[in-house]
């Protein structure tokens, strides 16, 4: 059987340029959320620092912020990305927005045409943009592309820029919170956004990390509102873990987006799915939701929990605010077990999960 593995990755975030980097940077207590201006109200969030990491020459914010994060991931990883057979998944859920209006294009195939082009990419280029799920998607997608056998390689990289427009479109919702965020927390009160540029390459072979299994499911409750009973989050844990024992997992990586709805749907699913006592590992306070880019981002900060054997705590989460006593804590956990699964969901009622697992071989 063809087994799918993680060649290379990295981070590009407020706290640092590197995977390890900005797992130590969490580990140290460090947290770039602050207090912004908006046009409506001032809001929280994590962003980078334009002035100390500006745009390249010839290439939108956004563009730029893709073109670091895989060059550096493709550094030393052995991988030609001007090969025929390298793909290319670009994951975003807003791109290039606040560019509309100048003269040059600005939709997600034209983004990720010009980013290819910077590394001779000669091979598919692909975009995915399916609301908070676009990463971890963007993921099982190049997983596919390489079962098919079509291709060697597959450069899958996630970004997003916050902008007027999508501050104020979530707070036209009423979804940012006044204050940092509080995952699963009982006076959680919404999400904190978040910026940055996240890069996994997959390629096939034994050993390191496999991406074992990926799941796309969409219980269309409501085009902004979760299933109360988590159906689709429920359906895609049973998938990917139907021959996976909740004992064999070290945790769980959730979406974690610290609204009411939202933090109490995973947890039904999770115990649904039977994950109740499994550690979960909840990033947003850290790093905001960094939409596009957050499926890959927390993946890869779940591998590094793994190897390291110990998991961040859920910064914010004080008291336990669902309906069903999942695993919580504010402070760094011990975690045992060489498999996790990352947990996702969106507006439009769509939601994803894949098992990753360290060594590959089962």
């Amino acid at each position: 059987m063809t087994r799918i593995r993680i060649l290379s990755h990295h981070i590009l975030s407020p706290l640092g340029s590197g995977s390890q980097e900005n797992w130590d940077a969490v580990m140290a207590g460090q947290c770039a959320m602050r207090l912004h201006p908006g046009t409506r109200e001032a809001f929280y969030a994590s962003l980078l620092d334009r002035e100390r990491l500006p745009a390249m020459p010839g290439y939108s914010y956004f563009e730029s912020l893709c073109i670091r994060s895989i060059r550096e991931a493709l550094r030393g990883s052995g991988v030609d990305p001007a090969a025929p057979d390298t793909a290319f998944v670009l994951s975003s859920i807003k791109g290039d927005i606040e560019a509309l209006g100048t003269v040059r294009d600005v939709t997600l195939p034209h983004a990720a045409a010009r980013i290819a082009a910077y590394f001779g990419q000669q091979g598919p280029v692909l975009t995915v943009s399916n609301a908070c799920i676009s990463g971890l998607n963007a993921l099982i997608q190049g997983r596919r592309m390489l079962l098919s056998g079509r291709y060697r390689h597959v450069i899958v990289c996630g970004a997003e820029c916050q902008s007027p427009f999508i501050v104020t479109g979530f707070q036209s919702l009423k979804a940012l919170s006044p204050e940092p965020c509080r995952p699963f927390d009982a006076r959680r009160c919404g999400l904190n956004l978040g910026e940055a540029a996240a890069t996994v390459i997959l390629g096939t072979g034994d050993g390191g990390w496999e991406l074992a299994e990926g799941a796309v499911r969409n219980d269309a409750n409501h085009i902004s509102g979760p299933s109360r009973t988590g159906e689709g989050s429920y359906h895609t844990l049973r998938y990917v873990l139907r021959d996976v024992s909740p004992a064999d997992l070290a945790l769980v990586s959730v979406h974690g987006t610290a609204t009411l709805y939202n933090d109490e749907m995973e947890a039904v699913a999770l115990g649904r799915a039977g994950l109740e006592k499994v550690p979960l590992s909840g990033l947003k306070g850290w790093f905001g939701h960094t939409m596009g880019a957050a499926g890959i981002l927390e993946s890869i900060l779940a591998m590094l929990s793994v190897e390291q054997g110990v998991m961040p705590g859920t910064r914010g989460f004080q008291e336990l605010g669902v309906s069903v006593p999942v695993t919580v804590s504010a402070d760094p956990v011990p975690v045992q077990g060489t498999a996790f699964v990352k947990l996702l969901s969106g507006f439009g009622g769509c939601n994803a999960a894949a098992l990753f697992r360290k060594g590959g071989v089962r």
